[in-house]
């Protein structure tokens, strides 16, 4: 397999680089959307409530490595820019966040680059997410390129939480008033509640029905006729 990297520079790369992380980023929604018809084949039931997924442009990828004190060179681009190919996979409880963490990491062709949990040790912010890095192969007519996608898993109440948080700060330029932090971190909190709240909710949901199931069987068999 064939590295990034080697893929030069020039304009010529650059539209080479970004036609391979559009072709990383058609896999993994291929990938999600197999996992979700299997879900919902086999378990009758869907983790996932929906997905987004965005390719950097390379006028923001340019902007992004001068911010951090890089040349814009493919090089730094593969080295410095984790998340020029992004997708985002909402989830309704926490709970479902690790099982599709654990379908994602037993499929072989992925490579696992990195992974922070932002659930179990939130940001400082109050930020939660689970973020994968993952290298895919990408099938050229000629090579195999590896090429890297951020995935990043979160609950409803997460996304509303973050996509939020973005808006604000990016009407300060990243310098929000200290109040502002402070209750955007209150409403993480109270975030947090919630998702432990409807979890809860929904595992007594599921017990109540297996006892419903449970007793309209043993019910059944009380009442069917003897051989």
């Amino acid at each position: 397999m064939e590295a990034l990297e080697a893929i030069g520079e020039g304009p010529d790369s650059w539209n080479t680089m970004m036609l391979l992380y559009n072709a990383a980023l058609k896999e993994i929604n291929t990938k999600v959307e197999i996992l979700i018809d299997e879900f919902q084949h086999v378990h009758r039931y869907n983790p996932i409530e929906y997905v987004k997924s965005r390719i950097k442009s390379p006028e923001s990828i340019v902007a992004k490595l001068k911010r951090y004190g890089y040349e814009p060179t493919i090089h730094n681009m593969v080295q410095y820019c984790n998340d020029i190919s992004g997708i985002r996979i909402v989830c309704s409880f926490t709970s479902d966040i690790y099982r599709i963490v654990e379908s994602i990491q037993r499929q072989n062709d992925l490579r696992i680059l990195q992974v922070k949990d932002y659930i179990s040790k939130p940001k400082e912010s109050g930020y939660k997410s689970y973020h994968l890095l993952v290298s895919v192969p990408i099938f050229l007519s000629d090579r195999v390129v590896d090429t890297k996608v951020e995935i990043q898993i979160r609950t409803i109440a997460m996304d509303f939480w973050a996509s939020l948080e973005h808006k604000i700060y990016y009407k300060f330029e990243g310098k929000a008033p200290a109040y502002i932090s402070r209750d955007l971190r209150e409403c993480a909190d109270f975030v947090s509640m919630l998702d432990a709240k409807m979890l809860s909710l929904n595992e007594a949901i599921q017990a109540a029905k297996k006892v419903n199931e449970e007793e309209a069987e043993a019910e059944r068999k009380a009442t069917r006729p003897a051989d």
